[in-house]
């Protein structure tokens, strides 16, 4: 690469600085480390290039770009072999005094775009892929440079657009700055998997892009979360793009191939067992080959783990790789061996460690069932695949949260059903029958009528769900978690072991971490719901008090339980202040800044004596930051979490009780209700006509008849009045609504009007 004059000035200086090519800028050395003299030797030097930048007074640019003020288009990334020389003292240097920036690491260029070898985005087996700009407009993009491996492979596959002015065939791509899905999977945040919404994010993006190719005819061959890359839209949220077409190919539906293309750990079982063990066969290869890769990129999306594990890993196990991934039942999504030479762990499920909620788990499940199926006969063909999918994507999620269980759900529903479908999927999510539902919204009651489409429905949100009150006794669920076990730390100094530990703890210390905001996130929905109890307690409780004396022993009661409610409120804002949450997340902030470190180190494969020695202690500190954060996890979070949920479920049985009893007596009062109707009407009948004409009863009423109606009011009276005592001993109104208010109206009126007519007939 030349660089004119303008770079250096007249000085004559020959400097050879060795950087490695791991570290971007001046070096780890200079800016962590403070010790430049370990990661910079010197062949020969009259200044530094530390003197020779600041005389010029260099700058440092972003990401550890150099910028020469004299050159504002001359950027310089110092990685790698530099040597500056200068061959006269003179300045300006005419034509022929050229000084010239050699770099270890060059610049190439076609006729529109350039590039920095340095700046490499990615390596394959034909081809590295480089940051490039365009030269008129200074646009980033992705350029493709292939290199002899590729002209091997047949003419059809080299076709393609590209951008030539030399030999190398380069192909011009658009640039995603935010990497690939895999890139996405390897932040500690994603160690179980990504999180509900981008997740479906990456779930319609891969069926729309698979959609697209299949209405062409094209089957791709190598699906997998690094050839699914990442970019941030207008509107913020994230777009994946499928990219790498190197091994796709036209390919009807009815059509097969043989040839071999893929990553072995999301390679279908049938390619598996030629390409990576070697065996030869004569079986063809269908399209649906790509939907066994979707269903282990989709499993990997949802999970932040591969659904097929030998104990040593798919690549040092091969035969049993092999062996789970031929052998896995039907229906099954995942197979595990946890120890050398154990059976295999089938699983149906998603692993409790997943961030899905269990309403998207039970739609897209059967989905990764029916696609990571060996045997090509019974794999779903894309129409089924996008039909399935699509189903899910078309659906609207309604938050709702079971009070007594303590349990957040997530039904997901075409915004076109009505009411009565949800309350059955509902149902089905909660073990709660229809007839025993009741909801709160916003600390309301919420009646939904069952023709009532769920467009219409409130809006919900995490944080303000529906509220579902069961009026049978619930077992108290609470959010199910599990706390990772902490892998077993070799003391040994091992670069490529210690970041593989420095990777685990971050995982796991995020996964806390996010578990721990959930329990604070599900003690304020608890607290809420019994907020609406409450609200809706004292207000019935006032209306029957100030309209009857008898029940107001009833009141006191009433407000005797809803005052029971403080110290759940008390021990609720004493969690908040104390949940270490945010303790939890500055040592996730520590431990990751070390896997950082620990990742450079490991692309460094061998570390002076001082960094390794400070590596060493950073290796402590990491064990350290791991332990102390899951401490506060089990001791403080998971212990006080446990300790809310025993409160609250206590407080809740107490709650179901009250609330039988005001069941079993309701069932009672419209059972009298219809008695005392139909003896009025009796009455009535009767007495009316002998009434308006005048006439005396004993024209039409028998002695005996008399005495029938005389001994059935009287008796009707002491049902009356032992209602009545019913109602001020009980304290059944916790959960009373309108109606029961007008039933209890309607049968003190029929006392009344029962006790007048019994006085009518004793006279």
């Amino acid at each position: 690469m030349c660089v004119t004059h303008s770079l250096l000035a007249d000085w004559s200086v020959s400097v050879t600085w060795a950087a490695n090519s791991g570290r971007e800028g001046i070096g780890r050395s200079q800016t962590r480390r403070g010790n430049k003299q370990n990661r910079s030797r010197f062949v020969s030097s009259r200044k530094t290039v530390s003197d020779i930048l600041n005389r010029r007074r260099f700058v440092n640019a972003p990401q550890g770009e150099h910028e020469s003020p004299s050159s504002t288009t001359s950027l310089i990334r110092v990685t790698g072999s530099l040597t500056f020389q200068a061959r006269t003292g003179k300045f300006p240097l005419t034509s022929s005094d050229v000084t010239t920036i050699t770099c270890g690491l060059r610049m190439q260029s076609t006729t529109n775009y350039l590039w920095l070898i340095s700046d490499l985005l990615g390596q394959g087996a034909t081809a590295n892929v480089y940051r490039g700009r365009h030269k008129k407009t200074g646009d980033l993009y992705a350029v493709k440079v292939f290199n002899n491996l590729s002209f091997l492979r047949p003419l059809d596959v080299q076709m393609r657009e590209f951008e030539s002015n030399t030999r190398h065939k380069v192909l011009v791509m658009e640039y995603c700055p935010c990497g690939s899905l895999y890139t996405v999977l390897e932040e500690s945040s994603n160690a179980y998997g990504l999180p509900e919404d981008e997740f479906l994010i990456v779930l319609h993006d891969v069926v729309a892009g698979m959609n697209h190719l299949r209405e062409y005819g094209i089957v791709h061959r190598d699906i997998k979360p690094g050839n699914i890359m990442r970019v941030i839209g207008e509107d913020g949220c994230s777009v994946y793009k499928l990219t790498d077409f190197g091994a796709a190919r036209e390919l009807e539906d009815d059509e097969q191939f043989v040839s071999l293309y893929g990553t072995e750990e999301y390679l279908h079982p049938d390619m598996y067992e030629r390409a990576v063990l070697r065996k030869d066969h004569q079986k063809k290869y269908g399209a649906t080959v790509d939907l066994w890769s979707i269903g282990v990129t989709f499993y990997h999306a949802a999970t932040g783990s591969l659904p097929f594990r030998p104990f040593e890993g798919p690549r040092r196990n091969k035969e049993v790789m092999y062996k789970i991934i031929t052998e896995k039942p039907s229906g099954t999504i995942s197979g595990h061996q946890k120890s050398e030479n154990g059976k295999i762990e089938w699983s149906t499920e998603m692993p409790v460690s997943c961030s899905l909620s269990k309403g998207l788990q039970s739609l897209l499940t059967p989905v990764l069932a029916n696609i990571l199926e060996a045997d090509q006969e019974k794999c779903w063909g894309f129409d089924q695949f996008f039909a399935e999918t699509n189903d899910i994507l078309h659906r609207a999620v309604v938050y709702v949260f079971s009070l007594q269980q303590a349990t957040l759900h997530h039904i997901y529903i075409h915004e076109y059903n009505t009411a009565a479908l949800f309350q059955e999927l509902l149902s089905r999510r909660t073990s709660v029958p229809l007839h025993n539902q009741e909801l709160l919204y916003e600390g309301r009651r919420l009646v939904l009528d069952p023709n009532r489409q769920a467009k219409a429905f409130p809006k919900t949100s995490r944080d303000n769900p529906i509220m579902l009150v069961s009026r049978e006794s619930v077992a108290t669920v609470g959010l199910i978690f599990e706390d990772p076990s902490p892998p077993k730390v070799q003391p040994r100094y091992d670069l490529d072991l210690d970041a593989s530990y420095a990777k685990t703890f971050a995982g796991d210390v995020g996964h806390l971490w996010k578990t721990s905001e959930s329990l604070l996130v599900y003690q304020e929905l608890v607290r809420k719901g019994v907020r609406g109890l409450k609200f809706e307690v004292l207000m019935q409780a006032n209306l029957l008090s100030t309209e009857y004396d008898e029940i107001s022993d009833m009141h006191k009661k009433v407000v005797r339980i809803s005052g029971s409610l403080e110290p759940i409120e008390r021990m609720t804002q004493d969690l908040k202040s104390k949940f270490l949450v945010e303790k939890i997340k500055v040592l996730l902030d520590a431990i990751t800044a070390i896997y950082q470190q620990f990742k450079k180190d490991k692309a460094e494969r061998r570390l002076p004596y001082n960094e390794e020695q400070i590596h060493k202690f950073d290796k402590q500190k990491l064990v350290l930051h791991a332990s102390k954060a899951r401490s506060l996890f089990t001791e403080e979070c998971a212990m006080k979490y446990r300790l809310f949920i025993s409160k609250s479920e206590e407080w809740m049985r107490k709650v179901h009780h009250v609330r039988k009893q005001l069941l079993g007596l309701t069932g009672q009062l419209i059972g009298i209700e219809k008695e005392v109707t139909m003896l009025m009407e009796r009455v009535i009948k009767k007495l009316l006509p002998l009434v308006s004409s005048g006439m005396k009863p004993q024209a039409y009423l028998s002695q005996n008849t008399l005495v029938e109606m005389t001994l059935g009011m009287k008796k009707l009276k002491e049902e009356m009045e032992g209602v009545v005592k019913e109602l001020a001993e009980n304290n059944h109104f916790l959960e009373s609504n309108p109606r029961q208010c007008r039933t209890n109206n309607d049968i003190i009126s029929f006392y009344k009007a029962a006790e007048n007519i019994n006085q009518i007939i004793d006279h």
